[in-house]
């Protein structure tokens, strides 16, 4: 469980190592009320990832858990990868990150470039997990989840206190959920301000799912945005946040998202992942309707894609 003071606590901590991103305004005539961008895919490595992996491993250098000569160890080939990796660089202290042997060659030569130490193994991520949580255990690296971390979710909730600052009177947050570590962070860090609204696809629906069975459980995964939102079932952190917060979750279909995507670069010249779309989708699908008078934001959360298929 995190909360307020937790979020504040990982903005203080990471202060002058994250960016800023920036909020734009939506043309005033496609929604009713107003609906503000805030361009977290602007963020270190494309996703917000990074506020979370700087916030753990500074952290757990406080507590005297980091070992300078050991590092950090991640599970992923993704996004969560990427920012574990820029931010052990930025600290100094090795990365190793471990990824399925299918791991795309494209992601395995960024982390490479980063500095990352790189260990493919086993057909899915369970087992490139499995051998992390080892690796840790055998030679004391701190380990950093991908988004079921009370610093990592933290660390992500930065994104929005940024937001209240930017849009004081914001009514309302669409966050798209995967193993929810963004969407804990931003309810706890709006709690009491704004409400948040969890968008996921209708082919990954974990907190759906979860809130439905009253406890987190698995669920299919497949669908255009699987490569970002494309965890098992929803982290406990987040879970537990959503309950505590009132977080309604909607869902949007692959064709959903991908109109949204291709909506933003249209209108807006903007280039994000499919799974930061989701959010946006909620708005151009009517997953989601405002009131007249509401003012939303859109958490558009990563742009680790190929231009090339919009």
């Amino acid at each position: 469980m995190i909360i307020r003071a937790d979020i504040d606590q990982a903005a203080r901590r990471t202060a002058g190592l994250i960016r800023r991103t920036p909020v734009m305004a939506a043309d005033t005539d496609v929604f009713p009320g107003s609906v503000w961008f805030k361009c977290e895919f602007m963020q270190h490595t494309g996703t917000f990832k990074a506020r979370g992996a700087l916030n753990r491993i500074l952290a757990s250098k406080e507590r005297g858990e980091l070992q300078a000569g050991v590092g950090i160890v991640v599970a992923s080939g993704g996004n969560a990868g990427l920012a574990n990796a820029y931010a052990a660089r930025q600290l100094g202290v090795p990365a190793t990150v471990f990824v399925p042997q299918a791991a795309p060659a494209v992601k395995v030569a960024k982390l490479k470039a980063i500095g990352a130490t790189v260990v493919q193994g086993g057909a899915e991520y369970a087992a490139a997990y499995e051998a992390a949580v080892a690796h840790a255990e055998e030679t004391g690296a701190v380990y950093c989840h991908a988004y079921d971390q009370p610093e990592i979710a933290a660390g992500a909730g930065t994104v929005g206190i940024e937001l209240l600052e930017q849009v004081p009177d914001v009514d309302t947050v669409l966050v798209a959920v995967g193993g929810g570590g963004l969407m804990a962070g931003v309810a706890a860090g709006v709690e009491g301000s704004a409400k948040v609204v969890a968008v996921e696809p209708a082919t990954a629906p974990t907190l759906h799912a979860a809130l439905a069975a009253g406890k987190p459980v698995d669920v299919a995964v497949s669908g255009v945005a699987a490569d970002s939102l494309g965890a098992r079932r929803v982290g406990d952190i987040g879970f537990a946040v959503a309950v505590r917060c009132g977080v309604e979750s909607v869902l949007v279909s692959d064709a959903d998202i991908i109109a949204a995507r291709s909506a933003l670069w249209n209108d807006y010249r903007i280039v994000v992942e499919h799974g930061a779309a989701a959010a946006y989708a909620a708005l151009t699908a009517g997953a989601y309707v405002p009131s007249g008078a509401e003012r939303v934001a859109v958490i558009l959360c990563g742009a680790n894609t190929d231009p090339a298929t919009l």
